[in-house]
């Protein structure tokens, strides 16, 4: 009876969401029209792809048992920095260089107080959050920034075998922080480090060093991302990415991420932030209104929360 209990536990574990995408993705094709058009499919994909982006490192965030709130303000400092740049020099690479080099600046910040300094990583990103992103709107003055370099739009709105650049980045992101996680050393001490810090440092892991690298790479990864939005968008925009962490969040914990650390599968991450984008775009496509998608997507993430409680505590139970 032990043993079926825990097989059923271990199923749910694995195969839950992905069951739970595959019967909303069916259920939705035959119910909301057009959604399984190549067309909506393809804005679907882009539109995930910025959380799908950013939640890639947010992974090793909360496998490592730490979280950050300040990657939407990361996100849209970091495109107007780039935007601001690329108008000023007329360098993408400059500009690229520069909206990047400020979000992994941000996250060595976050990394450095979090882990060296033992400030709480609530009151840490929250209060980076608000301090980049009033940085950003110093910046621009609370203006959208237009950018003046055709060439640098590719990166947002060109295609490539007929699917558009963010998608394209956002698999790469995933495919080389999955092979980060599953395939080295840094991605066993993050799990590590998220399962029981202590031990991790009795057994010779470096926890300080390894939690700074996580949020400074989650900094530049949200970095780049800003860069993508605002090639997307034509512009620097100052009002985007303000519900960006909890999307990322929510992704994460929907795919099977623990919020107390120590196990999460890039495999999950695409599931769960798949879960959030459908019913998103499902929503759009049903003309349902902002208000009442806030509680859908509160709801979501709620949800998502007491799944992983109880499987924590399924898991302890065995």
């Amino acid at each position: 009876m032990a043993s079926s209990r825990a097989n059923w536990v271990r199923w749910l574990d694995k195969f839950a969401m992905p069951a739970v995408f595959v019967v909303l993705f069916a259920t939705l094709c035959g119910t909301v029209a057009n959604f399984s058009s190549k067309g909506n499919l393809i804005v679907l994909a882009t539109s995930v792809s910025l959380v799908g982006m950013v939640a890639c490192t947010m992974l090793f965030c909360l496998a490592s048992g730490d979280f950050d709130l300040s990657v939407g303000s990361i996100v849209m400092a970091s495109g107007v920095t780039c935007a601001l740049i690329i108008g000023k020099s007329g360098s993408v690479l400059l500009g690229l260089t520069a909206g990047i080099a400020l979000g992994g600046l941000v996250g060595l910040v976050n990394g450095t107080v979090i882990a060296r300094l033992g400030i709480n990583a609530l009151i840490t990103t929250l209060a980076t959050m608000q301090i980049t992103r009033g940085i950003g709107f110093i910046a621009c003055r609370g203006q959208a920034v237009s950018i003046p370099v055709v060439s640098f739009f590719r990166l947002g709105i060109g295609k490539w075998l007929g699917v558009p650049t963010p998608i394209w980045v956002t698999l790469a992101c995933l495919v080389l922080f999955g092979i980060l996680l599953h395939m080295t050393t840094f991605g066993r001490q993050t799990l590590a480090i998220g399962g029981n810090k202590e031990a991790a440092r009795l057994s010779g892991i470096p926890v300080q060093r390894v939690r700074v690298l996580i949020f400074t790479i989650q900094g530049l990864v949200a970095g780049l991302a800003g860069c993508v939005t605002a090639a997307r968008m034509n512009m620097g925009q100052p009002n985007v990415g303000e519900n960006l962490a909890l999307d990322c969040i929510s992704g994460c914990v929907l795919g099977g991420v623990s919020l107390t650390g120590g196990s999460g599968s890039i495999l999950g991450v695409v599931v769960g932030v798949l879960i959030m984008g459908t019913v998103q775009n499902a929503m759009d496509l049903a003309n349902i209104e902002t208000y009442y998608q806030y509680v859908v997507r509160g709801g979501i993430l709620l949800a998502a929360v007491l799944f992983d409680q109880w499987r924590r505590k399924a898991s302890h139970a065995q």
